[in-house]
């Protein structure tokens, strides 16, 4: 079983979950979103995907479409100063060592798909906040301009099509790290899932 000495720290931790977590609203967000009609009647509030739990206030009027992109968004900015300070964090505290069961295939496939997570962790943002930047409306971050909006469609088409090969390319790598987990916790029940918890 694993120990304390097998364990990843405290900040890691949060950021693992974090980051896990707010990807996976972010492909929820996307799905919700992209379906939203171009044309719709402007408001200054929205209830949080019509949910009834949550009420957002805006200080002026915009479309149902404009309001959840923008969300997308802030996030995704916001996901990236995560992902940047994790990458930071892996550097300065080096993850603890695989568990000795694991097979040498296995621990290959491991470092693999982690160093793989992180590199299109970084891409799947920055394609994205590339794709808002040379479009016509730029990149806010919850109501704040970061940048204006170039008005370049080509590419901003390139990188909207980047964006979504990055995305499915991501959620594959997802699965796969799933996959594994499931393995470790049921199968060989070897413990590395309480690497990443605070048990």
């Amino acid at each position: 079983m694993a120990t304390a000495s097998t364990k990843y720290t405290k900040t890691a931790i949060i950021l693992h979950w974090l980051i896990g977590f707010g990807i996976i609203f972010m492909f929820l967000l996307a799905w919700y979103m992209t379906d939203l009609p171009k044309e719709a009647p402007k408001a200054m509030s929205f209830d949080l995907f019509d949910l009834g739990i949550y009420t957002w206030q805006l200080s002026e009027e915009t479309s149902p479409r404009s309001f959840y992109f923008n969300l997308h968004k802030s996030i995704g900015i916001t996901l990236l100063g995560l992902i940047a300070f994790r990458i930071f964090w892996r550097i300065t505290h080096p993850a603890p060592a695989l568990i000795k069961t694991m097979k040498a295939w296995e621990k290959k496939l491991a470092n693999a798909t982690h160093h793989s997570l992180y590199l299109i962790m970084v891409l799947l943002p920055v394609s994205g906040a590339t794709m808002a930047l040379y479009s016509k409306y730029g990149i806010k971050w919850f109501g704040v301009t970061l940048a204006e909006g170039l008005g370049n469609e080509t590419v901003r088409d390139f990188f909207k099509e980047t964006h979504e090969i990055i995305g499915i390319v991501l959620l594959a790598l997802l699965g796969l790290h799933l996959l594994a987990t499931i393995k470790h916790t049921f199968v060989n029940k070897d413990g590395t899932f309480k690497r990443m918890t605070f048990k």
